[in-house]
């Protein structure tokens, strides 16, 4: 009954469901990110915590989500193409099930990090496989777009998560922090019901030889017969890219040297680059303790503070959806690059705030809400920049044989260098205040100059170093079908890739489009040598 169902979600609706599950995953992904900033500093969960007023335990009590996660991604690393993405991405929302109703009801440590780490997890494998699984169902003009859906998706519940913090700040008691943790739980009621009428990826299918269902699948995406023309494209693009992919399959050790003609080690470097980067940008110390922040190191109440961090999430929310006109027409390079620099302007504008805090102590509250201010906007610009290019990135740059490990890798990155930046944040935030944020070191002050600074600007610096490093090594995927990924870089065997329009354009190359047309006669032609009997029926 529900097989037959199924087959009757086609076409755009299919799409729609996937999209759906993807983005409930992302939401699920935010609001986990979001919440626990309320949490930590709810009065009755410090009580009943008061372990976690030492900051070295509260800053292993957040990080644990993180390092739950990496551990998820690298499970997605191993079993993403064994179990196919579909199972894979229910097995982590199971984890994340059990996870979100342990963290719900601890009534001691041991309990509540168990229940986060297992939380982290299960995110963990989600993040990694459902940006993967939603772009190999999707047309390349449609994919940007929809990938990212799913990072606002997850910015909208990370909004929703501080507003919740804020609505409940009013309240004493165990509600105000149990009740936003138990929220997670209503996703998985949004999630399983519609997983039975959602197919496998129609390219992990043909990877492990399950052919007659790929074409069935591809038939159900296009909303055509399995003999339909689209169909039929599709499916010989595909297949030629595997058997031209394992045609130079060579030994991991070449791999790891660079040595195949994928160059499937560069591209792995290019995913988990981008995450790296996109974590040292600052986002995650932010978002965690930006209330505590705003408490106690600005001064402000802790209503104010959970208002100011709701709105700040909203703000990061509207403008999150802004890269859904972007992201196909302008292009992941070039928002990558314009976020670089505009990054940089918010960080260096917020240091020049505080160091005028610092010279006229009078005016520091004022100052510090300039500082504040460009947090917000910070944010504003990251929305649509680096929030979701990463992840997109990640999901298109890998060839078919590497694109779960490439993805898997690229998310472990992210939970890796996300746990370390989060681990040490509260101690930062207790000894240097704001100047964690901005600074690498404690401000020197001597007898002979009591104000002097001496304050390197990290955030800031690494932001701008990262716009070259994006401008020489970073390709342009937008509008390329995943099987042009091996095309470009078999093409372009150079690490760099600055002034070569084929490989920087935001449009899909003409090279590309008669690469796949000679990919797809050659197969035609392999087929009528191997089985000619096929063609005369």
């Amino acid at each position: 009954m529900t097989s037959t169902l199924s087959n009757r979600v086609r076409g755009g609706q299919l799409v729609a469901l996937i999209t759906f599950i993807d983005a409930m995953s992302a939401c699920w992904f935010g609001y986990c990110q979001g919440v626990f900033a309320g949490v930590l500093v709810s009065p009755d969960f410090m009580r009943l915590f008061p372990e976690l007023n030492n900051g070295t335990i509260s800053g292993a009590v957040t990080s644990s989500f993180f390092l739950g996660a990496f551990v998820g991604a690298v499970v997605a690393f191993v079993l993403g193409d064994k179990l196919g993405r579909k199972k894979t991405i229910i097995a982590g929302h199971i984890l994340n099930t059990v996870g979100a109703a342990l963290q719900t009801s601890p009534y001691s440590l041991v309990q509540l990090v168990i229940g986060r780490t297992l939380n982290g997890i299960g995110i963990g494998i989600t993040s990694t496989m459902s940006p993967v699984y939603l772009g190999e169902c999707v047309q390349p003009h449609h994919r940007g777009r929809l990938l990212v859906i799913g990072a606002s998706s997850n910015v909208s519940s990370f909004a929703l998560a501080n507003w919740v913090s804020y609505a409940l700040a009013f309240r004493d008691g165990p509600i105000q922090w149990r009740l936003p943790l138990g929220i997670q739980l209503i996703f998985p009621f949004l999630i399983f019901p519609i997983a039975p009428f959602v197919p496998e990826s129609p390219r992990w299918l043909l990877l492990v030889g399950r052919e007659d269902e790929a074409k069935q699948v591809l038939a159900r995406l296009n909303d055509e017969s399995v003999t339909g023309e689209s169909v039929t494209v599709d499916y010989n693009s595909i297949k030629a890219s595997i058997r031209l992919e394992r045609s130079h399959r060579v030994p991991l050790m070449d791999v790891l040297r660079n040595r195949d003609k994928t160059q499937n080690l560069r591209r792995l470097i290019l995913s988990c680059g981008g995450q790296f980067m996109q974590q040292f940008t600052g986002i995650n110390s932010l978002g965690f303790y930006l209330p505590t922040l705003l408490h106690e190191s600005v001064g402000y109440s802790l209503q104010m503070s959970r208002l100011l961090a709701a709105i700040n999430g909203t703000v990061y929310f509207v403008f999150a959806f802004f890269s859904l006109v972007v992201v196909d027409r302008v292009g992941r390079r070039k928002l990558m690059l314009y976020g670089c620099l505009l990054m940089t302007a918010c960080h260096l504008i917020s240091s020049l705030s505080l160091k005028a805090a610092q010279e006229q102590p009078s005016q520091a509250k004022t100052f510090g809400s300039v500082t504040v201010a460009f947090f917000v906007i910070y944010h504003a610009v990251f929305a649509p920049t680096w929030a979701g290019i990463p992840w997109v990135y990640a999901a298109e740059v890998n060839s078919i044989g590497w694109r779960t490990r490439g993805a898997g890798a690229a998310t472990a990155t992210n939970w890796l260098t996300g746990f370390a930046v989060v681990q040490f944040t509260k101690v930062g935030i207790d000894n240097l205040h704001w100047a964690f944020f901005l600074s690498m070191s404690h401000p020197a002050q001597t007898s002979a100059n009591p104000q002097r600074t001496d304050r390197l600007t990290v955030f800031a610096v690494l932001c701008l170093l990262f716009f070259p490093v994006v401008y020489c090594f970073y390709p342009e995927t937008a509008r390329r079908k995943l099987e042009d990924m091996d095309e470009m870089f078999f093409r372009n065997p150079s690490w760099f890739v600055f002034g070569k329009e084929e490989m920087t354009q935001p449009t899909r190359p003409q090279t590309l489009v008669d690469a796949e047309l000679a990919r797809i006669s050659d197969s035609q032609v392999t087929v009528i040598e191997v089985a000619p009997d096929k063609i005369e029926k």
